[in-house]
């Protein structure tokens, strides 16, 4: 019987779990969950198991709070890590400075449990911020850049997509389309590359509802937080699912993946979103896209974001 893929995502919360929920209903392989809070990955994995004989689908879950489970896994896709807080005394949220210095910890620990089991993986982070955890990833594993890269771009496309659509009245399936940059408020829509059914975004919409457009996906995660009080995961666990299946089917989409750049686009060894070629080994190509100046303007805004994230990490 042939061995089936193996996929782990480490965190049990709400986008690890819908992550496992998406990847087992897709038929991508067996997935371990790993989170440290005893008996929450071990519950998830139960629950979603019992739903097997419903659905219709035969990959194994299995719930650890260790790692020795995740050994030889095809894929490891890491969400770990706090999210900013808000101090109910102060006020204050936590610091940037802080949030690096706590995630990079927890996500260099990580990664090197993983890298030790599974040296062959490709690693795909969710931890925020997720351009410097990239970084971290890379480092700690020792992994060639290809099989290091981060997930963003996928869903803030998703969510620009999304809003084209429902201002249009159209179906999700004839918008093309690319976001790409850093994750975060200096993400990069790109309308010269945007499409409806193969007809250009600028002959259906003005410039002024583009750019409503483009603030509204760039504010999508805090629109969900605003009204939840929590942060999205459907859309996020969904678009990590995109890149998993790319990479466990060998499928080679061209998705928006943030990836190490050396000299695409301009750039020297940061991690910027962009559109890439996702397959078994990873990141296959990478596209350079023609941008307009304004284009190239916001790149270079997203690109100074990242660094100065970046300049807080030791390696």
């Amino acid at each position: 019987m042939p061995r089936r893929n193996k996929i782990t995502v480490v965190g049990a919360g709400n986008v690890g779990a819908t992550m496992a929920h998406w990847a087992v209903q897709k038929h991508l392989g067996d997935v371990v969950l790993v989170d440290i809070k005893e008996g929450l990955p071990q519950g998830k994995a139960l629950d979603l198991s019992e739903a097997a004989p419903v659905m219709g689908f035969d990959c194994t879950l299995t719930g650890t709070n260790g790692y020795d489970e995740t050994a030889d896994s095809d894929v490891v896709v890491i969400t770990a890590g706090v999210p900013r807080r808000k101090d109910p005394e102060t006020g204050e949220f936590t610091s940037r400075d802080d949030l690096v210095e706590i995630n990079r910890k927890i996500v260099g620990s990580v990664t090197r449990e993983i890298a030790g089991r599974s040296p062959n993986a490709v690693l795909i982070c969710v931890s925020n911020p997720l351009d410097a955890m990239c970084h971290v990833m890379l480092a700690e594993s020792g992994f060639p850049k290809e099989r290091v890269i981060g997930m963003a771009g996928v869903l803030d496309t998703a969510r620009y997509k999304y809003f084209i659509s429902e201002k249009l009245g159209v179906s999700v399936d004839d918008i093309h389309g690319m976001v790409l940059g850093g994750h975060g408020d200096t993400m990069v829509p790109v309308p010269s590359h945007t499409s409806v059914g193969g007809i250009p975004l600028t002959e259906l919409m003005d410039s002024e509802t583009i750019d409503k457009i483009i603030h509204r996906t760039r504010k999508g995660g805090g629109e969900i937080v605003g009204l939840l009080g929590y942060s999205g995961y459907y859309a996020p666990a969904a678009s990590v699912c995109a890149m998993v299946e790319s990479v466990v089917r060998d499928r080679k989409r061209v998705l928006p993946t943030a990836c190490l750049l050396n000299g695409e686009y301009g750039y020297e060894n940061l991690y910027i979103g962009v559109p890439a070629v996702l397959g078994k080994a990873g990141v296959e190509k990478i596209i350079e896209m023609k941008l307009g100046d304004k284009e190239k303007e916001m790149l270079e805004i997203s690109a100074n974001a990242v660094r100065d994230v970046v300049k807080l990490l030791p390696y």
